[in-house]
């Protein structure tokens, strides 16, 4: 009988179903969706390497649309259509065709890229590192008082939302807006929104963000400062100019991207710790383990768990034939957990020998921000390490963001052991 699995249905524990996927289905065909999934570390790597076969176009199509290149005119869509219209002036038709960092290949792909790179150079993001710190010890403030402490909302948000809200030059006051229309994007786009993505509050917050963001990048076309957004609407000449709607995506990109993988990189890892006392213990007694322990929970809890791609040109897996034009759902919290890669996959293990796995992606598309969320949750569990071995789950349940792309707790209420 084969194996049932729908790969847009979060699980709270997906990690029995990727074992079995990759024994008994590594190429699975799922025929509601009409997607493949590949769940073999191999398989995950030489999709990543191969973007001549397998084109980033399906993050668009899989995320931004629904699945499909051109979602179907709805009465709700076209009132929406129209209120787009109306209300940013722009032509929203023009979506389907504006050149985003995710869903681009080639030399489409390596122009973006090469936009924004200089606001990520390692010197850039080393320079970060005091503010971050100064984020982190405000923080903390709750927890050494002894107050309630909610390692998400109280650490794990406010640091990557405060440091890429500086990056791009958003206002203070614009904050809690900025984190709110994160959240909006991943449950329209990954979530129980992707069904009612033309709801009202929904349409009305994309509305709203489009709004203001077109607005400051305009301000910033005519006023740089010393940012990303001014980075991105540098003057630039001929087809490599970015029109407003591209801009706009590239901000909202780096909005979701600059915040969300970091805030569940900490929330997954700071979980498996209570998890693993023994492994919390050498950290508290040993502060340097840290960068190996940030490295070893991007493989262990993978905060993005999925990316997507289409197939270009008939190929095969496994004897499986995906044909051109095919959907493909490329599995990385399943890759880093092959047991034929990595030796006892299912335990957080601080002695693994560094290797190559996709916690940030690889090839082409590696994560922009990679080494920045690095440096986030080094300094987070730096500051973290001494109350590991105290710190105990003041909940009985954790309550996961539903989402099929993204893994984290929504929150994660600890209290020091008395």
């Amino acid at each position: 009988m084969a194996l049932a699995f729908d790969p847009f249905l979060p699980d709270d524990d997906p990690y029995p179903v990727y074992k079995r996927l990759r024994d008994e289905a590594p190429v699975h065909w799922s025929p509601e969706r009409e997607l493949f999934s590949v769940t073999r570390y191999d398989d995950v790597m030489h999709v990543l390497k191969t973007p001549e076969v397998f084109s980033s176009r399906a993050m668009f199509t899989m995320l931004m649309a629904g699945g499909r290149e051109r979602p179907p005119l709805t009465w709700p869509a076209i009132k929406f259509i129209a209120k787009m219209a109306w209300r940013t002036g722009q032509n929203p038709f023009g979506f389907a065709t504006a050149r985003t960092l995710i869903s681009e290949d080639g030399e489409r792909h390596a122009g973006l890229r090469a936009i924004v790179n200089r606001g990520f150079t390692p010197r850039r993001i080393a320079a970060w590192e005091p503010r971050a710190r100064e984020i982190v010890e405000a923080a903390m403030g709750p927890l050494r008082r002894g107050e309630p402490f909610d390692v998400v909302g109280d650490l794990a948000i406010p640091l990557p939302v405060t440091i890429i809200a500086e990056m791009l030059g958003i206002p203070l006051e614009r904050r809690a807006d900025f984190k709110r229309w994160s959240d909006l994007i991943v449950e329209v786009a990954t979530g129980p929104g992707r069904d009612d993505r033309f709801a009202p509050r929904f349409r009305d917050a994309f509305i709203e963000m489009m709004i203001y963001l077109i607005g400051l990048a305009r301000e910033r076309r005519a006023a740089p400062h010393d940012d990303l957004i001014s980075l991105i609407v540098a003057e630039q000449a001929g087809d490599a100019a970015l029109t407003d709607r591209e801009v706009f995506h590239f901000v909202m990109l780096l909005l979701v991207a600059g915040n969300e993988t970091t805030t569940n990189l900490i929330g997954n890892l700071t979980h498996a710790l209570l998890e693993h006392p023994e492994v919390a213990r050498r950290v508290a007694e040993d502060p340097s383990l840290v960068p190996a322990l940030v490295e070893e929970g991007l493989r262990y809890d993978t905060p993005v768990q999925v990316v997507f791609r289409n197939v270009v040109a008939d190929t095969e897996i496994r004897g499986t034939r995906l044909p051109a034009g095919a959907k493909v759902a490329v599995f990385l919290g399943s890759a880093n957990r092959d047991e034929r890669r990595f030796a006892d996959p299912d335990r957080l293990d601080l002695d693994r020998e560094p290797q190559a796995f996709p916690g940030f992606g690889f090839g082409k598309h590696f994560c922009l921000g990679a080494s920045l969320a690095r440096l986030e949750a080094r300094v987070a569990f730096e500051a973290l390490a001494p109350w590991l071995p105290r710190l105990r789950s003041a909940e009985s349940h954790i309550t996961r963001i539903d989402s099929f792309l993204v893994r984290g707790p929504k929150r994660l209420a600890v209290r020091p052991a008395a």
